[in-house]
């Protein structure tokens, strides 16, 4: 039985591409499409997606709103939006998103997402498996260390990207990691990518320096509830991968 996808977006161009994407997949299908907040609230119910595909800007009702108004029960919300802003951000996860992926996002990759959101255990299955895994809950590792790097203006089309984000799991598992980070952390990244570990360092550097430039710096203070840096104190990389894994860490418990 195909995963029964339904859109919400009043682009034209984007629902035709993804329909015409969607019409060869074995394994999913677009079971809907509306093109504003009130369609999509009349529609739901009656369809009940399996995966809700919901853009925040439409006229009249707004993204927000149909997920405050819809009972999600099972279905996925994949939020794909043009807002990077991180109390959007926030509020859609709070409101039940289960990952929000930034517009422009070919189809390709977003198939991608929808699959990783299907695959991803259940609260009960987390809250089963508690102990053998004291990770991040309620949403998947990724999902998470994606919506910070939103949050602090982190762009996913530069190598440092992934490189950070495999680099934060990595400390994650082993906290001890961070303290070989040339020896260690930095050659584990670099075997995965097939790249080396001076690259990765600097690939990193960039990144967070990319963040600064952006002046996110009050974004990334909001997010760990002090003030942790100025515009004039950039951290190390080591610093920037241990505070995001050990803020990750404390969410955990």
């Amino acid at each position: 039985m195909k995963t029964r996808i339904m859109l919400v977006d009043d682009n034209e161009e984007l629902l035709s591409s993804l329909k015409e994407f969607f019409s060869s997949d074995n394994e999913m299908e677009i079971a809907a499409v509306a093109k504003s907040g009130e369609a999509a609230l009349e529609t739901f119910e009656s369809v009940k997606p399996d995966v809700l595909v919901l853009d925040l800007v439409m006229p009249g009702i707004d993204g927000f709103e149909v997920m405050e108004r819809i009972n999600k029960g099972d279905c996925k919300i994949l939020v794909l939006s043009a807002l990077s802003q991180d109390a959007f951000v926030t509020k859609a996860m709070n409101l039940g998103a289960d990952y929000y992926m930034l517009k422009p996002a070919n189809p390709d990759n977003i198939r991608k997402r929808i699959s990783g959101m299907l695959s991803a255990p259940s609260a009960s299955t987390e809250e089963r498996s508690a102990k053998e895994s004291p990770k991040v809950k309620n949403r998947s590792l990724e999902e998470k260390i994606t919506n910070i790097f939103i949050t602090v203006g982190i762009p996913a089309h530069i190598k440092g990207y992934q490189f950070l984000r495999e680099a934060i799991k990595l400390a994650i598992d082993n906290p001890d990691i961070i303290n070989s980070i040339t020896k260690k952390l930095y050659p584990e990244v670099a075997e995965k990518f097939d790249t080396s570990p001076s690259k990765v360092e600097r690939a990193i550097r960039h990144a967070i320096e990319v963040a600064w430039n952006r002046g996110k710096i009050e974004n990334i203070n909001s997010l760990f509830g002090v003030r942790v840096y100025s515009h004039n104190e950039k951290p190390t990389n080591g610093e920037f991968i241990a505070l995001i894994a050990d803020k990750m860490l404390l969410e955990s418990v």
